[in-house]
């Protein structure tokens, strides 16, 4: 029976595919096409993360993440310096503050 995916995939995936007995049929992403398809797979990942709340799919997240830092050309580094700087600039997450909203 065949599945239909269109979506991108870990580097492995067409191999373990062909050690289960079928044909991966595949290609290989164009720039903008590979550009398109990291932005969807972040969101495909951050979707299982939330529904499922299992670290494993956060870690997918990260990968995801890594993938795009590389793209872009990005140093592992560097996306920890504008982290670091964000988090000094604007706070992190840990006091679980809420905006409701802004008055005049």
């Amino acid at each position: 029976m065949t599945r239909e995916y269109d979506k991108l995939v870990r580097d492995d995936i067409p191999e373990i595919i062909e050690r289960d007995g079928n044909t991966p049929v595949v290609h290989v992403a164009s720039e903008d096409e590979y550009e398109r398809r990291l932005l969807e797979k972040l969101d495909e990942e951050v979707a299982e993360f939330r529904e499922s709340r299992v670290i494993a799919e956060l870690a997918d997240v990260l990968e995801v993440i890594h993938a795009i830092r590389e793209h872009e050309e990005v140093s592992t580094d560097r996306l920890s310096e504008l982290r670091a700087e964000k988090a000094e600039e604007r706070g992190r997450f840990e006091d679980r503050i809420v905006l409701e909203r802004v008055e005049p």
